[in-house]
């Protein structure tokens, strides 16, 4: 039986797609993209796009719609709230967010103390460990990020970046990873960087993933190449 899922992007955003190509094919994303509000990197995307892309996707008959634009929800309170009760009036059916997806997937997983690495800037980062700890609550150990300027460079940034990072701020403390940031292909290195670390890794798009196989409840769809999130679906 084929699923269908929506998936709201930045107009931006060149990673997501390709990354989504990665699942069995008896799940199929459907996208619509967003414009942004401000004009500004990182922040929210225009909410008549969102409302008028979910009302598309409704046609197509999705049974879920997720907002993959993980720093948006970084920028106000009840932004989470906000968008996705837009989302469900727009396209009928259970909308959640990629930012709520990670919390979510982090304490899935039973962990509490985590570490960021993210393209960010160090003013989104600093907003991703308040997001994380006050909505999640996680505790942040530490923090590292790329500085991106934009989305077109964070599509250019190598796993081995990620990687590198890793290595610098690994410690016992810290039982996992976020990897915030859609547009950051990741998902063929999270296998690799857990072997090496010892440690679960959640990354926007799998925890993406993660959040559609649980809306279906599909824990039969395991996905063992991905990392531990996707391998062992674990229930929130």
């Amino acid at each position: 039986m084929t699923r269908h899922f929506g998936v709201l992007i930045p107009s931006t955003n060149t990673t997501v797609e390709m990354e989504s190509r990665l699942l069995p094919i008896s799940y199929q994303a459907h996208f619509g993209r967003l414009g942004s509000a401000s004009g500004q990197t990182f922040t929210p995307s225009r909410d008549e796009d969102i409302e008028y892309q979910s009302r598309l996707l409704r046609t197509a008959r999705v049974e879920l719609v997720i907002l993959a634009q993980t720093s948006a929800s970084l920028f106000g309170e009840d932004y989470d709230d906000r968008v996705t009760r837009r989302m469900h009036a727009a396209a009928g059916v259970t909308a959640t967010t990629s930012a709520q997806a990670v919390g979510r997937a982090a304490r899935a997983l039973g962990v509490h103390r985590v570490a960021i690495v993210s393209p960010y800037s160090d003013d989104v980062n600093r907003r991703a460990a308040t997001y994380f700890q006050a909505k999640h609550g996680l505790e942040i150990i530490a923090v590292e990020g790329f500085r991106a300027t934009d989305a077109y460079a964070i599509g250019q940034i190598e796993p081995e970046v990620a990687r590198a990072a890793f290595a610098r701020l690994n410690q016992p403390a810290i039982e996992a990873f976020l990897v915030p940031g859609g547009n950051f292909a990741t998902m063929t290195a999270t296998r690799g960087w857990e072997q090496e670390f010892g440690k679960p890794v959640v990354t926007t798009n799998n925890a993406s993933f993660w959040a559609m196989l649980r809306a279906f409840d599909d824990t039969g769809g395991s996905l063992l190449e991905f990392g531990r999130l996707l391998a062992e679906l674990p229930a929130d």
